[in-house]
């Protein structure tokens, strides 16, 4: 099974140091089974309490440190108790096409499509049975700060009505 490392090569260099997300789950354990399954995780640290809860696992996706824990610890709720999240989790991959259908077999769910974007990368968004939105990039193009303004403007006037 292919695991994803860090490659700088792959990840642009402003989002190569990051802040390290820590995701509550409804069962820290399934979610660990998950993400190596669907993502590729390798499994850094674990503390279990003796009736199989989790309040503490380390995670390594892409390269990426992601902590997470059961939500019967402390004052966290995971996204089915909040009917949804407000978070994205954004990590480059050097192929989005692939861990998408990687991720889908093992039961991600395709909120959108992996598709080419005005900002440089192919970039897909994919929801976790935990309720997790995971937003996988690979970058394609290095653009300046006017050509990312200029393709954002030109994406957007596609988008909208004709006057």
């Amino acid at each position: 099974m292919t695991t994803y490392e860090a490659d700088p090569t792959v990840v642009p260099e402003r989002y190569r140091s990051a802040v390290v997300a820590h995701i509550m789950v409804s069962d820290a354990d399934a979610a660990i089974a998950f993400y190596r399954q669907a993502f590729g995780a390798v499994e850094e640290f674990r503390l279990a309490l003796p009736d199989g809860r989790v309040p503490h696992a380390e995670i390594r996706i892409a390269g990426s440190v992601l902590m997470l824990g059961d939500t019967s610890e402390g004052p966290f709720a995971a996204p089915a108790e909040l009917n949804g999240t407000s978070v994205a989790l954004h990590l480059f991959v050097p192929d989005v096409d692939a861990l998408v259908d990687r991720a889908v077999a093992a039961g991600a769910q395709v909120v959108r499509e992996p598709a080419d974007q005005f900002h440089g990368d192919r970039n897909a968004i994919l929801r976790d049975p935990f309720g997790h939105l995971w937003v996988f990039l690979t970058h394609l193009e290095d653009l300046s700060e006017e050509e990312l303004v200029r393709s954002f403007h030109e994406a957007t006037a596609q988008q909208s009505p004709a006057a």
